[in-house]
């Protein structure tokens, strides 16, 4: 029997808008700049991360929106909503929370900075000596760079860039007696920093001129014998989503290579113009990018603020920033200095960025040059420009170990770095490889394999986080280290299965996705459900990036409906609605954004009493399951499963001041404070918990004072 549209219509109210989720997420990082208890600098940093992650969502999901409207898609989504119902909704939330970023920059952070002697100066306000400077400025570093680009009947309209900032001229000039009116447009050169800096003898202040507004005053030198009528910031933001059918290619690393060079090129979706833009001159613009009026945003504040990120770079402006935090070097790592003995006697692991990722170089650095050392396969997903981690398989190749390693390409937005770590691994002699045609390899191993003086033993890392060693320091992750035999087999499997011809044969201790992860999810919950329903208290909790998978969310609410108290903790996205009678009132649904990027995964699952838990590289949204190659392994190490269940989850859990609580209807909110209760920020915890642990008697004892697990409710 077909299901009613009433029927339809509940089914649908179980869900929440992915797109409009994560808008809300952005909302949260842009809380941060809004903050006044933040620090300065750290507000501009997080106002321009909001901007970022904007850019990356008219790339990707507005993108994807508008191609599905072109296609004539009318499917509904799990809420609902049809990709046209979407789209308005995500470009109405969009315009408010782009109105509250400008007031923010605008009203707070402009009149802040100024108060600390940070400034953002306009013309009329230079006197003559920086009017000088920056005359000089412009003609040795800018002119020679700018190209004026006109558009006449000789001159088509211009391709203005993905994410380029340029200048809209328009102009008079008289040819031949008759009077023309023409347009032009100038980029602003990205090769060129987007601030520039005005020389201060007393160093007293910091006093910054975007470059667009060097370029502004200088365009009659652009357009000689022309008269100037106006100029106005603009700028594009085009589809950048990668078209590759893996299938048809004969070489990935070349087609990837040449898709990226058409990513500048994509259609557009969206144009940004500042507040004094005509309307005839956006009409003129939208229909040469063949947008429509609901893809413009009039900016009342600057223009690509992204690059405001250059005011943070130095040492200097200390008391406008986080304290310092150098993360220590675990108190077990500096026993000894064979890591392999140390991972021999027991499991290890560590808390990044809490803990150093200087652990995990050395492991690399230490197999690279082991004599004893025969084999080492990793996976590498975004590598950053630190060469350490890359180095080490290079060092370890020329030093004639068997050296893979697995490169996934198609990393969003990183795929020119990994293209070019590729190349530079073969050049050194290390097997690089692909993975498999139609999955991302989105899994963290690395896998060493060593003649010990009584056998060969395989030693395993295992990780939520990139081998980024930048990222590393402001990502929350977990990584371990282990010489558990069936984790060795399951490892050399997985490698053997992305580098070499075969099926799935199965594991013993990793979950694989997309083979079984899924399933086994599943099953966990059901099992959390059917102890509730026999009396036994059934929990689960989650650490997550993005929960969207439909089954998964029915799973968790079967399982409310059976009485297991559900706790997620979740980041980003999140689809599932908590708090709703008869379908989730035993699920929180809370997320952190704090000063470090909330990260690792982890799934905690009571079992009776004897807890399961695993760490795991996937969140759980179906491309996680099914088109990617993930792990999640167990943590069997019964200090690490302590430490895990008492000191990292309880603390994100009992957070007051950074976590905010998902509604019912999509919004989030504050827990309210009592006055005078005590405040717990789990970030500064971690950090002192880092700190001390060299100083403690042992992880077990550290851990238990930090007491049950706890679950504050909002109210």
């Amino acid at each position: 029997m077909a299901p009613t549209l009433q029927s339809q219509k509940m089914s649908h109210s179980r869900f929440l808008n992915r797109e409009l989720s994560w808008l809300e997420f952005n909302q949260r990082v842009l809380d941060e700049a809004l903050n006044p208890d933040v620090p300065l600098l750290e507000r501009v940093k997080f106002f321009c991360i909001c901007h970022s992650n904007l850019d990356e969502f008219f790339e990707v999901r507005v993108a994807g929106l508008k191609q599905q409207i072109e296609s004539e898609v009318v499917e509904r989504g799990p809420d609902g909503l049809t990709a046209s119902e979407t789209l308005r909704q995500v470009l109405r939330r969009t315009r408010r929370l782009v109105e509250v970023a400008d007031a923010c920059w605008r009203d707070q952070l402009i009149p802040r900075l100024a108060d600390q002697g940070i400034r953002f100066l306009e013309f009329a306000q230079l006197d003559e000596t920086d009017r000088a400077w920056l005359e000089n400025y412009y003609q040795k570093q800018i002119h020679p760079v700018l190209t004026p680009l006109a558009v006449d009947p000789s001159h088509p309209f211009p391709h203005l860039l993905n994410k380029s900032l340029n200048l809209a001229v328009r102009l008079n000039l008289t040819q031949n007696g008759v009077f023309l009116r023409r347009s032009a447009f100038v980029q602003v050169p990205r090769v060129l920093p987007r601030l520039v800096k005005l020389p201060r003898a007393d160093n007293s202040g910091q006093d910054y001129v975007f470059l667009a507004h060097v370029i502004e005053g200088n365009l009659t030198q652009l357009f000689p014998g022309t008269t100037i009528e106006g100029c106005w910031q603009v700028r594009v933001t085009r589809n950048s989503e990668l078209y590759i059918d893996e299938e048809e290619t004969s070489n990935l690393l070349k087609a990837v290579e040449n898709e990226l060079h058409n990513r500048r090129r994509g259609e557009a979706v969206r144009l940004e113009v500042e507040r004094e833009c005509p309307p005839d001159v956006q009409q003129f613009l939208l229909e040469q990018l063949g947008l429509t009026p609901e893809d413009l945003f009039v900016i009342e504040g600057e223009v690509n603020p992204i690059r405001l990120m250059a005011i943070l770079e130095g040492d200097h402006s200390p008391e406008l920033r986080d304290a310092p935090f150098i993360a220590p070097i675990p108190a077990w790592a500096r026993g000894s200095e064979d890591l392999f003995q140390l991972i021999r006697e027991r499991d290890r692991m560590l808390h990044h960025p809490y803990e150093s990722f200087d652990t995990v170089i050395r492991f690399l650095h230490q197999a690279a040059t082991d004599p004893h050392v025969l084999a080492i396969k990793q996976t590498l997903y975004r590598t950053g420009g630190d060469a350490r981690v890359v180095g080490a398989l290079m060092e370890a190749a020329r030093n004639g170990k068997q050296v893979t390693a697995v490169v996934e390409l198609k990393a969003r937005f990183d795929e020119a770095n990994n293209i070019q770590w590729a190349r530079r691994l073969e050049e050194a002699g290390v097997h690089v490889v692909y993975g498999l045609v139609g999955w991302k390899i989105h899994c963290k191993i690395a896998l060493v394999v060593r003649q010990d003086e009584d056998r060969i033993r395989r030693y395993v890392h295992l990780a939520t986080g990139n081998y980024n060693a930048s990222t590393a320091r402001f990502y929350t992750d977990l990584g371990v280290f282990t010489a558990r035999p069936e984790f060795g087999e399951d490892a050399t499997n997985l490698f053997n299965l992305l580098t070499g011809v075969c099926q799935f044969q199965g594991t013993r201790k990793l979950v694989v996705a997309p083979y079984e992860l899924h399933s086994r999810l599943l099953a966990l919950i059901e099992r959390e459900a059917g102890h509730a329903r026999r009396g036994i208290p059934g929990r689960i909790i989650i650490k997550m990036n993005s929960l969207v998978d439909g089954e998964i969310i029915e799973a968790l609410y079967a399982a409310s409906a059976a009485g297991v108290q559900v706790d997620l903790i979740v980041r980003g996205i999140c689809c599932l609605r908590p708090g709703v009678a008869g379908l989730s009132e035993n699920i929180t649904v809370r997320s952190i954004v704090d000063r470090f990027l909330e990260h690792s995964r982890i799934y905690w699952f009571g079992n009776g009493l004897q807890p399961e838990v695993y760490v795991a590289s996937a969140d759980w949204m179906p491309r996680n399951f099914f088109r990617r190659i993930e792990v999640a392994f167990p943590i069997e190490d019964g200090v690490l499963r302590e430490r895990i269940t008492s000191e990292i989850l309880t603390h994100s859990l009992a957070d007051n001041v950074k976590a905010r609580f998902l509604q019912a209807d999509g919004s989030y909110s504050a827990l309210k404070q009592k006055k005078g209760g005590p405040f717990h920020r789990s970030q500064s915890r971690f950090m002192e918990i880092a700190l001390a642990r060299p100083r403690s008697a042992s992880t077990r004892q550290a851990s238990k004072k930090n007491g049950p697990l706890l679950r504050p409710r909002p109210t």
